[in-house]
């Protein structure tokens, strides 16, 4: 009884995580400048944050379409950027440009 219980769990956590997954319609992408100076990249909605793949200074973050602050954050002696009102649209990459970030 014990092992269903557990199985059951597993497949509605699988498919809650499946569904949330599905609702990602869109795309943040950008690139940090310089590479060495960021630590994270984020997409911040509301209590809600994604963190972005990250690549060579490129980052990517997935998302429900809507309006979000991209925050990049800095490794010292660097100063953290934010991005207001970033607006991602179903089915279509969003582009932020290059994030340069100042010492």
């Amino acid at each position: 009884m014990k092992r269903l219980i557990l199985v059951v769990a597993v497949l509605v956590a699988g498919l809650a995580l499946y569904a949330f997954r599905s609702n990602l319609n869109g795309m943040i992408t950008g690139k940090i400048f310089p590479i060495t100076a960021v630590k994270n990249v984020w997409a911040i909605s509301g209590t809600d944050s994604i963190k972005a793949n990250m690549s060579n200074g490129n980052f990517s973050i997935s998302v429900k379409a809507g309006t979000y602050q991209v925050y990049a954050e800095a490794e010292e002696p660097y100063k953290s950027n934010m991005l207001d009102d970033v607006q991602v649209r179903e089915g279509s990459p969003t582009d932020v440009g290059q994030i340069k970030l100042q010492q």
